[in-house]
């Protein structure tokens, strides 16, 4: 990727929505080799689609949750069954290995304390194999962004 490619990305992460017209006005391109570039990027799997970005309290889901998990036990097939249950659960928006004393960190997002309940009841307590649920509810942001850091672009 060179500098033209990482101007396009930077663009496309700020505005999903830009026209080719105006992205390759902004990269300096004529639309046919902007285009190009684009979908040379969409097709090496750089950019990996476009999504709307909804606001979460808006949509009725206000509340952000950490969870922290344990396995009780860390075979391949234990954790490979774990795994499969947590991407089948709409709720969970991310699911990140980690090191140290858990073994997975999820983000949920909830309406309530309630609505939180239910999900550990009806969807976690569900999966095999976990020895701890441990909850932290975020209070507050103080930065969120879908935008990757771009070397050499200010």
């Amino acid at each position: 990727m060179d500098k033209i490619d990482l101007k396009i990305i930077k663009l496309l992460q700020e505005n999903g929505r830009l026209t080719n017209q105006d992205l390759a006005e902004a990269v300096n391109l004529s639309p046919s080799p902007c285009l190009r570039r684009t979908r040379a990027l969409e097709a090496s799997g750089v950019i990996k689609g476009y999504a709307a970005i909804v606001d979460e309290k808006a949509f009725g889901l206000p509340i952000t949750v950490f969870v922290q998990i344990r396995l009780s036990e860390h075979t391949g097939p234990a954790v490979q069954a774990f795994e499969a249950k947590i991407r089948d659960i709409d709720r969970i928006l991310d699911c990140y290995v980690v090191t140290g004393s858990d073994d997975y960190i999820l983000r949920v997002l909830t309406r309530d304390l309630a609505d939180y309940e239910r999900f550990v009841r009806e969807s976690l307590h569900c999966i095999p194999g976990i020895a701890s649920i441990d909850t932290s509810f975020a209070y507050g942001t103080v930065k969120r962004s879908m935008m990757l850091p771009q070397p050499g672009l200010s």
